[in-house]
């Protein structure tokens, strides 16, 4: 079975294996590239909080963003992380996890899509895919009874390979 695979060429997910380095360039270059196209100002609190977030594909909490910044020499106060942080979610670099209260990086900054997140219990890993509007049967279902859906986020618990095969028999 092939990954199914976002507009960068990565790997969709954090459960397969593929290069994380290359991973991280891509999406730092992407981010830097859209900034410049829409003429906006990847700060360097902003660029920094990116990269916390692509450090790995385990979602990071605020308050774990802003010991970061502290620790890398940035002032250390909340503001600080939650203006960058809305940034980053409002330009479409970062997604919030509402079930978990945590920031990712999006690994499709490019499209326009509906996030659907698959949150491992037991690494905390998380693996961003998504399914393009129009396509899903909840927007058939939505659009049958005349509804128009703006914006859709699933996220889904449970264990990833690794995890699952780690587990006792």
């Amino acid at each position: 079975m092939t990954a199914k695979k976002d507009t960068l060429g990565l790997v969709a997910g954090a459960f397969r294996q593929h290069d994380h380095a290359k991973c991280i360039s891509l999406l730092m270059n992407a981010a830097r590239d859209l900034c410049t196209e829409r003429g906006l100002r990847l700060t360097p609190v902003r660029e920094k909080v990116l990269k916390l977030l692509l450090k790995s594909h385990a979602p990071l909490g605020a308050y774990d963003i802003l010991s970061e910044l502290a620790a890398s020499g940035f002032r250390a106060q909340p503001p600080v992380a939650y203006r960058a942080l809305d940034f980053l979610v409002d330009n479409g670099f970062a997604h919030r996890i509402e079930k978990i209260n945590a920031f990712v990086a999006c690994s499709q900054p490019r499209d326009k899509h509906s996030p659907i997140f698959m949150i491992c219990n037991d690494c905390h890993q998380v693996a961003e895919t998504s399914v393009r509007s129009q396509s899903s049967s909840l927007d058939r279902t939505a659009r049958a009874i005349g509804f128009d859906i703006k914006h859709t986020v699933v996220e889904a618990e449970g264990l990833c390979a690794e995890c699952r095969e780690r587990m006792p028999q």
